[in-house]
């Protein structure tokens, strides 16, 4: 019976990662050599072949219980000590850890055999092998698992939005109580009561030219002071720089330990920042009054709380189902057709991965969302009514820039749900197959075979989209757009 076998030989028997036989053997090793034995003389003393104990030492072969007794009185021990004993020496754990590395992808892919790690391997050699390897595997790590790590953790992100109606009490209370500390009177929030809540925070405000060009704010929480850009962009808006980075202080938000922890301040931090913009107990009694005039509009909104139009958007989401009772679903997408942020609890069936996830899909080019971005009028909202498989939506949609490029922001809802909106006499008609690949997913059949093996095109969608971006040979690319290119400037046949 092996070791492994008999994992309930006794109240004190080890676990499995204790009885490893790389372990095992290393321990025999190190109290051989301890005692001055070399391997013919233990292989004497228990009467076996010191080839046989060459195995077991380097963890090829697991010793059989009645063999491990044998060994540990011949080495003066016994069998818990074999076990159970002090940890290995520095030399046998790196070589256990570099036996386990060699059996590993990382030295099979790199096409390195297994070898002996003999005596004469010196001790850096052992460290600098380990060190190379666990950085390879770092790298590849992290260019293999943060896209799916990155996809995996929006949708869990979107099913607890889903869950609570895209509604947070809890920071609609913590708003609230920071609205009232200043004597917020409701309405628009101005730039001096930015400033006021960052007092009452303990932050003085400082806009200097040379702020790190990948920040949007740097709070020096140790003397209390918040800097920000002096060249903030024409249409930028001064006061959702200032509250995203009062919000993770209000929110106690430290540094983030994963990707899921980090969505998920950034998430917080801007439900926070909207919360602050557009209070609930302000907006609440202005939406209803609006459905109540069948007028419900995201622009008059934006208007009367002085926001952008995506702010406005993403707030009518957070209040329209528990207080108006309406689902709705939310998109914003890039001007290269991919999804980059997306909420639903109204049973729109968007575009998803393997994960379920919805950002980095291309959205449908029928959908409202992509639509918009052919309309000239950009001054005007955009609204259109799409049948899908799984229903008729009525979406209002805007284009905004921003230093990624252009993209579309849109709200919608179900059919019966459109009564309380402006623009529901809208002309416009789609209809979206999404669900069906051949629809927007890929091009028509005799379009592909005439170009897919001849186009080349290199994707404009931004860097930073492209990690929650699905697998594919040219990942963030409409080839439905590509090939329709190449067919209207393809020269004519015989020219």
């Amino acid at each position: 019976m092996s070791i492994a076998q008999n994992r309930d030989v006794g109240a004190d028997a080890p676990d499995d990662e204790e009885v490893d036989p790389l372990t095992i053997g290393r321990r025999i090793r190190q109290l051989r050599t301890a005692r001055g034995m070399t391997l013919d003389d233990l292989a004497a003393a228990v009467e076996r072949v010191p080839s046989q104990l060459s195995m077991i030492e380097n963890g090829r072969r697991e010793p059989k219980l009645t063999l491990l007794r044998q060994i540990a009185r011949a080495l003066g021990t016994s069998l818990d000590a074999l076990l159970e004993s002090e940890p290995l020496d520095e030399r046998a754990t790196m070589e256990i850890a570099l036996e386990r590395a060699m059996k590993g992808q990382t030295f099979q892919a790199l096409g390195i055999e297994p070898f002996r790690i003999g005596r004469t391997v010196p001790d850096d050699a052992l460290r600098a092998m380990l060190a190379l390897q666990g950085e390879i595997e770092r790298l590849r790590d992290e260019r293999a698992a943060t896209p799916e790590e990155a996809r995996r953790a929006n949708v869990a992100l979107r099913h607890l939005m889903r869950t609570q109606n895209n509604h947070f009490p809890d920071l609609e209370k913590q708003a609230l109580a920071i609205l009232t500390a200043v004597g917020h009177p409701g309405g628009p929030l101005t730039q001096r009561t930015a400033s006021d809540i960052a007092a009452h925070l303990g932050f003085t405000l400082h806009y200097v030219p040379d702020l790190p060009q990948t920040t949007r704010s740097v709070a020096d929480i140790k003397n209390g002071r918040l800097y920000l850009s002096s060249r903030l962009a024409s249409k930028g808006d001064p006061r959702t720089a200032v509250l995203q980075a009062l919000s993770s202080r209000i929110l106690g938000h430290t540094e983030p330990t994963s990707y899921a922890e980090f969505l998920r301040q950034r998430v917080e931090t801007n439900y926070l920042t909207g919360a602050l913009l557009i209070p609930e107990d302000h907006a609440v009694p202005f939406l209803l009054e609006a459905k109540g005039r069948r007028a419900v509009s995201i622009e008059d909104l934006r208007d009367a709380y002085s926001v952008s139009y995506e702010t406005a958007a993403h707030r009518f989401t957070n209040l329209a189902t528990v207080h108006l009772g309406i689902p709705v679903h939310f998109l914003k997408v890039h001007e290269s057709g991919t999804i980059t942020k997306a909420y639903e609890n109204d049973d729109v069936n968007f575009p998803t991965d393997r994960l379920g996830s919805i950002e980095g899909q291309m959205c449908c080019r029928k959908w409202t969302s992509r639509v918009v971005f052919d309309e000239d009028d950009h001054f005007n909202p955009y609204y259109q009514y799409t049948d899908t498989g799984n229903g008729t939506y009525w979406c209002t949609a805007r284009v905004e820039l921003s230093s990624e490029g252009a993209h579309s922001v849109s709200v919608g809802v179900r059919f019966d749900d459109t009564k309380w909106f402006l623009g529901r006499d809208t002309p416009h008609r789609g209809v979206s197959k999404h669900s069906v690949e051949v629809c927007c997913r890929r091009a028509p059949a005799d379009l592909e075979a005439s170009w897919r093996e001849y186009a080349w095109p290199n994707v404009r969608t931004p860097r930073t989209l492209l990690a929650t971006l699905p697998t594919g040979a040219f990942p963030g690319v409409d080839t439905t757009d590509v090939y329709e290119f190449l067919e209207a400037h393809a020269p004519a046949s015989g020219s």
